[in-house]
């Protein structure tokens, strides 16, 4: 049974703790965090789980195979590096680190060592992206034309990263998943800061991909809506995925055609009243099996680790996820 420690129980830990706790695969060795109310926290839920203030407990442990991180954005590159060093494979929540500088010196020292460096972007193991993903690759929806997102709430507001970096890399990192991780042509963005002095609290980025395949994002924690939906236009079909709905995913068929108009010696190209095809069919909202995805993403980092398996969001993905956010 695999041995893991995390570091890290703060907004998002306890959620990961929980899977790890719940996990038949592995057993949680230790929660460190600096915090006594957090450290009380763990110790109240999961009396049996070592709690401490002190990372070296976790990284000088041999019985600890693995380390999850799950701490402010600023300090994930000197944990994981601290941690690979030990011997330690790593699962890192996302943003891996803060340049694609630090994420390719992860990937070397993982390498070196032999170990796994995994980043935590956990909608990738959702079965609704999974599902469009799916409709994606077997051409179902045709050509891609554009990629629209909106991941909007009122809150919580931070003060270590902007808008872009808290919400941004969710569908960022969709965005590539689904477009098989492709190199960007350009990446555009403006984002303005209203609450906090350079801190941006609003930001529109637009991504523009080969075969023109365009991605528009948009993040705000000051806005009067929970929004987290994603809109896929194809050729042939659309679909909307929509996470707080309660069907995830809704496939349109609907779509533009542009038809041939008969005649004599006509120019089909350069037609002076062009005729187009509306179509307008069914709406399916297709029936998903859902399992909670960070349940999903420890049992792959579990299996990355057991069978030697790639990670979906290893170092490339990571990469590509930041390069983008700092472009």
């Amino acid at each position: 049974m695999l041995k893991i420690a995390q570091i890290g129980v703060g907004y998002w830990g306890p959620n990961i703790l929980r899977n790890l706790v719940e996990n038949k695969r592995c057993r949680v060795t230790a929660a460190v965090d600096l915090a006594l109310e957090r450290r009380d926290y763990v110790h109240r839920l999961y009396p049996a789980i070592k709690v401490t203030d002190s990372i070296d407990d976790v990284l000088q442990d041999p019985e600890t195979d693995a380390i999850v991180i799950a701490t402010p954005v600023a300090s994930h590159f000197d944990l994981a590096m601290r941690a690979l060093e030990a011997g330690k494979h790593v699962l890192v929540e996302k943003p891996m680190a803060r340049s694609v500088a630090e994420v390719e010196e992860i990937g070397r020292l993982a390498d070196k060592k032999k170990r796994v460096a995994m980043a935590g972007h956990t909608f990738l193991f959702n079965a609704a992206v999974r599902y469009v993903k799916e409709l994606i690759d077997s051409g179902g929806l045709g050509n891609i034309r554009y990629i629209y997102s909106h991941r909007l709430n009122l809150g919580r507001i931070r003060t270590d990263v902007d808008a872009l970096w808290n919400f941004a890399p969710h569908d960022i990192s969709i965005i590539q998943y689904w477009l098989n991780n492709a190199t960007p042509i350009s990446v555009v963005k403006r984002g303005v800061d209203f609450i906090q002095k350079g801190i941006d609290d609003v930001v529109f980025m637009n991504i523009l991909y080969p075969d023109r395949i365009m991605a528009n994002i948009h993040v705000s924690w000051l806005d009067p809506n929970k929004v987290r939906s994603m809109t896929v236009v194809g050729s042939k079909k659309m679909v909307v995925y929509d996470d707080v709905a309660d069907n995830k995913v809704a496939i349109y068929d609907k779509g533009i055609d542009r038809m041939a108009v008969l005649g004599k010696d006509m120019d089909y190209d350069n037609q002076r009243f062009p005729a187009f095809n509306y179509r307008s069919g069914d709406v399916l909202l297709p029936k998903i099996d859902f399992q909670e995805p960070l349940k999903v993403e420890i049992d792959h980092f579990i299996d990355c680790i057991e069978q030697g398996i790639p990670c979906i969001t290893g170092i490339e993905h990571a990469k590509k996820v930041i390069a983008i956010l700092a472009s």
